[in-house]
């Protein structure tokens, strides 16, 4: 990154990578403070840095945090929920924005994402990729582990591609899961791990690959396809072969140990380009 941030207000969903990237931005003497949802964000992030509690209706709060934390750029990471749009009590700021929210929601997640993107922007930070600060989280070309992709599991892969493109290019979702050339499972709103879920009972047998690719026209910087641990151990739970992710576009959380128990359980883990056969 040519110009570092000064001081990055990161808004934390659930899940390492905020801590890992609040961790890699304090490396590089950036100065961290951690927006947070209650029941998302992961308490050791908010035992280690400054902190406020926001709600995702509350904008002007939002924005007074981040000004009070003397911020001058944002990253957007972690899983936090669609929310119920039916529930929110926005502030004064928050309903001027909330007409453009509900029609972008409307159109899918990275709409929606792009709102909130530019709102910011447009109030003077600057919107920084979780990558962006913390480089080895993206997955590179080629196999990551010890373990590599047979050539049934490469067919399959190539099958999986395709439906991914066509989730993707309707903002559905960014992974899939084939066995064998039948499509077992596709992602949507439930998001990768329950869909790995829903294959564990689907079909019985062993073999299969998830394949996980961005969407046209995704904004990397507030939305890329994520593995990590977790993904591995429900990898092998469904009896897959493998897991295939887009190069340089999707991030690995906990990189060593995600390697590791994925050569534990003979799983490959390999980085693909779209357009390679």
């Amino acid at each position: 990154m040519a110009d570092l941030p000064k001081r990055l207000g990161i808004i934390a969903g659930g899940g390492d990578v905020p801590g890992d990237v609040a961790a890699a931005a304090e490396a590089m003497d950036i100065g961290v403070h951690v927006l947070a949802f209650d029941g998302f964000t992961e308490p050791e992030l908010l035992a280690r840095y400054p902190h406020d509690f926001i709600q995702f209706d509350r904008v002007g709060d939002i924005l007074a945090a981040l000004r009070r934390g003397g911020c001058d750029s944002v990253c957007m990471v972690g899983r936090v929920a669609r929310p119920d749009f039916s529930k929110l009590r926005p502030d004064l700021a928050g309903i001027s924005l909330l007409p453009k929210v509900i029609a972008a929601a409307r159109k899918g997640d990275d709409a929606l994402l792009q709102v909130l993107v530019g709102y910011f922007q447009k109030k003077g930070f600057r919107v920084v990729g979780a990558h962006e600060i913390k480089g080895d989280v993206l997955v590179e070309e080629g196999p990551l582990g010890s373990v590599l992709p047979d050539e049934a599991a490469q067919q399959d892969i190539a099958r999986a591609v395709v439906v991914v493109e066509a989730l993707g290019a309707l903002d559905i979702g960014q992974g899939a899961v084939v066995r064998d050339g039948l499509v077992l499972a596709v992602e949507a709103a439930e998001g990768t791990d329950r869909m790995l879920e829903r294959c564990v009972d689907l079909v019985k047998g062993t073999g299969g690959v998830l394949v996980k690719l961005t969407k046209p026209g995704q904004d990397h910087r507030v939305d890329m396809p994520t593995i990590g641990r977790e993904t591995v151990r429900r990898a092998t739970a469904a009896g897959l072969s493998g897991i295939a992710v887009e190069a340089g576009a999707a991030m690995i959380v906990d990189r060593a140990a995600t390697i590791a128990d994925a050569d534990r359980a003979g799983l490959f883990i390999t980085g693909i380009h779209r357009d390679t056969p």
